[in-house]
């Protein structure tokens, strides 16, 4: 007893902890709260100015984005120091002089590049004294911002890093490296772009920013309010409604948020006293709402700002990112909703009752009309839009903003005629679902900024900033407008007041979008450490040798050793810092070992597949920091909602071991049509298979041969080629000599892979198999092998590499000259491996079957037939 108060005291505590992270725990007046008001505010508005097209306009071009990383900085630091206390009883009513201090020599270390911009460069490499203190310094006040904004785990770990650049040689064997000079680490880390200044916070200032910023002003107009209302809306009256609501909401609110916990702490406080209300005991109910939050920062568009990290990480575009994402992200929320309605039926659950009852021909008929009228408004938009864009030129913009202006007043108009939307009290005696159609229509005109985001980046082809700076100018209208438009529709008087409200919001989510970027800000500095340090020491390659050491060659033991480091790693840290850390020093391991032992993987798969493990350590006791809010809230115990979010969370564990052997997940290789929509039915009903097994239940209980029957169709049907590689080789074997041959005779899209020997760098002998692809620019190409990086030197005996052309797929691959081609992989022809879903599904038509007969006459909950 005394251990569970203990826990839940914790989870408390967390709780507490996390709403200061996310807001600043200090509340001072006077001067001080002015300043701590008026910074963020001014962070946004330079935010803004920076992404808008106005600094190029008035000839700003020395801002670049090194200055734009300054500033993010700059304002990261001093902010952190200010919004929040050393610890836990320090003072909150005011800022202590220290305090002060600290914020201005944490800033003060940061202008100093700035300043003395010109001269660094000029003596890069060899700091003065000076620049040794000023470097120290801005490590170590970085490492002080970052435990107060988010925590000792970020800091913990960065400070481990910075302490192995300095004591290599002081290693055991196994991660030893010859070691770096205090002057080395300090220009590496604070002078170069290698660590703090990296791709990461280049990232976070340019992009990520924007996207909490935009997010905070949705928050702000009402948004995540209106997102629960309409999930509640229509899945309230469901058996388990409120739950599934819940993972709906969260979905959605990944639009507005950019972190689990927040997720978690958001929805939570609606959702998590409801689905108690309706029979989940407390740690089922903050288990559902963890695993949805943890979800939600794997899935596009945000990704928790990691989509835009992996543009630059991977090296393609942010609609790829999105693409290849996809399609797991909404099989495992497919999935956890049905998992809820398992649960659901299990305990004998009924749904809410709603307002206004319809009948299922109703229900059918308004689905239809709202589905055709989507498409028909779809079809409009796009065709309409590029008609106007062929046929009006330059005025073609103007046309547009002032049709998206009018199409914005119209459904402001219409919203107009529903009551606001209000919260339910979650601890009130009666709760009824909300009716739909006024729900879903009293919010519609929030979609718009959403939908203009989506048109620059996927349509327009817009870079990430440039969309969001539109979608968030956009966002500002709105939070400026919607409250006085809607107040004039309705007649209402003393409309002008809402003005002055709208304003009000405005300047109150610039604040809270900038106080927001705080966490953020100091997160990707920080992790810009870890990124730093795998460049000087060559911690990389050590990591590598580790796991293949532990594995033993083994394929599936290194990928499951990747697995739980990237957990481990992951624990206590936010999102963006979490895939810098993971993919900075896992991925390579899975891409360098995968090349060794012939398996050829995507780059983007191997980043989702650590970044996927990384996520879900927010939910993995002993630490579970999204578990411990939830459980706070439900007042249940965090490490047992910790281990039952975890269990609903092992549909996501699997998903990455299955794209990595097969990347049609991640439509990578789609073909045809055919081919996609055989993907998306074998991996929807691989998981919902799946998640009966893991459950223990599907019709009625499972019995244990049933069970075991599940997972063997959920693998066949999530890698249908394993089976198949068995009746028919995947690959043929060509000589190397016919490599000329293949290549001059291939067509754009055609694949093939060369297993090759040779030296690495480090003088270890080695074997791998890698990938080449035949791109256009091959095609065009006078000399195809030259153009792939494979200029040969061909003998009697052998075919070697001669020097690969710096940035060809040859030298990106890894080979590099003298390397031996031992032979040339091309795909088999073969028939299609998915006719091992016929098998499949016949099996698991037998279980239903089966279990159908049992239900008729047993107990649901146990499974055992009646006597």
């Amino acid at each position: 007893m005394s251990e569970n108060k203990n826990n839940h005291d914790a989870a408390l505590a967390t709780l507490d902890e996390f709403s200061s992270t996310e807001t600043g725990a200090r509340t001072p007046s006077g001067l001080a709260l002015i300043i701590l008001l008026a910074l963020p505010f001014i962070w946004s508005i330079w935010q803004i100015w920076y992404s808008s097209p106005l600094p190029q306009l008035m000839g700003f071009s020395w801002i670049n984005e090194d200055i734009a990383k300054f500033a993010h900085l700059t304002l990261a630091m001093g902010l952190a120091f200010l919004y929040f206390p050393a610890r836990k009883h320090s003072p909150r009513h005011y800022i202590p002089v220290f305090d002060w201090a600290l914020a201005l020599a944490g800033s003060a270390c940061v202008i100093y590049l700035i300043v003395f911009r010109n001269d660094i460069v000029d003596r890069l490499g060899a700091p003065t004294s000076l620049d040794v203190v000023v470097g120290v310094s801005g490590l170590l006040l970085l490492l002080e911002a970052t435990r107060r904004a988010l925590g000792p785990p970020l800091m913990v770990v960065a400070a481990v890093f910075l302490a192995y650049s300095l004591a290599g040689p002081h290693m055991p064997d196994v991660i030893a490296h010859k070691g770096a000079s205090l002057n080395k680490l300090v220009s590496h880390q604070w002078f170069t772009t290698e660590g703090v200044f990296g791709v990461a916070i280049g990232v976070s200032a340019t992009f990520v920013f924007l996207f909490v910023l935009f997010g905070s002003l949705l928050d702000k107009a009402g948004a995540g309010n209106y997102f629960i209302k309409v999930a509640f809306s229509l899945l309230g009256h469901m058996r388990g409604g409120p739950a599934k609501a819940a993972v709906v909401a969260s979905g959605l609110s990944g639009v507005v948020s950019g972190s689990s916990i927040a997720n978690v702490v958001t929805t939570g406080t609606f959702t998590i006293p409801l689905m108690k209300r309706v029979g989940f005991p407390g740690t089922k109910a903050g288990a559902i709402e963890v695993a949805a939050s943890t979800n939600g920062q794997l899935t596009p568009p945000i990704m928790g700002a990691a989509a835009f990290l992996m543009v630059e990480y991977v090296g393609i575009s942010y609609i790829e990112v999105i693409k290849h994402a996809i399609l797991p992200a909404l099989i495992s929320y497919i999935a956890l909703i049905y998992i809820v309605h398992l649960e659901a039926v299990k305990a004998g659950m009924q749904g809410l009752q709603r307002t206004k009852k319809t009948t299922a021909l109703e229900s059918a008929f308004g689905f239809m009309t709202t589905f055709i009228f989507t498409m028909i408004l779809t079809a409009v938009v796009y065709y309409g839009v590029g008609w106007t864009k062929q046929y009006m030129g330059e005025a073609s913009s103007y046309i547009i903003i002032t049709m998206m202006i009018a199409a914005y007043a119209a459904l402001v108009w219409h919203a107009s005629t529903y009551p606001d939307l209000e919260l339910d009290d979650p601890d009130s005696k009666v709760i009824h679902v909300p009716e739909v159609g006024p729900t879903v229509k009293s919010g519609l005109y929030f979609l718009l900024p959403v939908v203009l985001l989506v048109w620059c980046l996927t349509v327009e082809r817009w870079s990430p900033g440039t969309s969001a700076f539109w979608a968030t100018l956009f966002m500002i209208f709105i939070v400026l407008t919607h409250k006085p438009l809607m107040a004039f529709f309705r007649k209402e008087l003393g409309w002008q007041k809402k003005v002055r409200n709208g304003i009000d919001d405005l300047i109150d989510g610039m604040i809270s979008g900038g106080r927001n970027m705080i966490g953020i800000g100091v997160a990707t500095a920080a992790a810009g450490i870890v990124v730093g340090t795998i460049t000087l020491t060559g911690i990389g390659q050590v990591m590598t040798e580790l796991v293949e050491l532990i594995s033993g060659g083994s394929v599936i033991l290194m990928l499951i050793f990747t697995a739980v480091i990237c957990i481990i790693l992951g624990m206590g840290l936010p999102t963006t810092a979490n895939y810098i850390v993971v993919s900075s020093l896992m991925a390579p391991v899975i891409v360098t070992l995968g090349a060794e032992n012939g398996l050829v993987v995507p780059l983007i798969a191997v980043h989702l597949f650590v970044f996927y493990f990384g996520i879900l350590a927010d939910d993995t006791p002993p630490v579970g920091l999204a578990a411990f809010a939830a459980a706070a809230i439900s007042r249940s115990d965090p490490i047992k909602t910790g281990i039952q979010g975890f269990t609903y969370d092992i549909r996501t564990a699997i998903l990455p071991f299955m794209f990595i052997f097969n990347t049609q997940l991640l439509l990578i290789d789609i073909e045809s049509i055919s081919v996609l929509l055989l993907t998306i039915f074998g991996a929807i009903t691989a998981m919902l298979v799946f998640s009966s097994a893991t459950q223990g239940f599907w019709l009625v209980k499972n019995k244990w041969y049933e069970t075991a029957i599940m997972l063997l169709i959920t693998f066949a049907m999530f890698r249908p080629g394993y089976f198949w590689d068995k009746l028919y080789e995947p690959t043929r074997e060509l000589p190397a000599t016919e490599l000329q041959q293949l290549v001059d005779n291939s067509a754009q899209g055609d694949k093939f892979m060369l297993k090759a020997t040779g030296m690495t760098i480090e003088g270890d002998e080695a074997t791998k198999v890698l990938q080449f692809k035949i791109d256009e620019e091959i095609i065009q190409s006078d000399n195809r092998l030259e153009a792939l990086g494979l200029a040969l030197q061909v003998s009697e005996e052998q075919i070697t590499v001669d020097m690969p052309a710096y940035g060809s797929q040859a030298q990106e691959g890894g080979l590099d000259w003298g390397w031996e081609i031992l032979n040339v992989q091309v795909k088999a022809d073969r028939p299609s491996k998915y006719w091992v879903y016929i098998p499949s599904v016949l099996l698991l038509m037998f279980l239903g079957w089966l279990q159908y007969r049992r239900r008729a006459n047993s107990d649901p909950e146990t499974g055992d037939a009646h006597v």
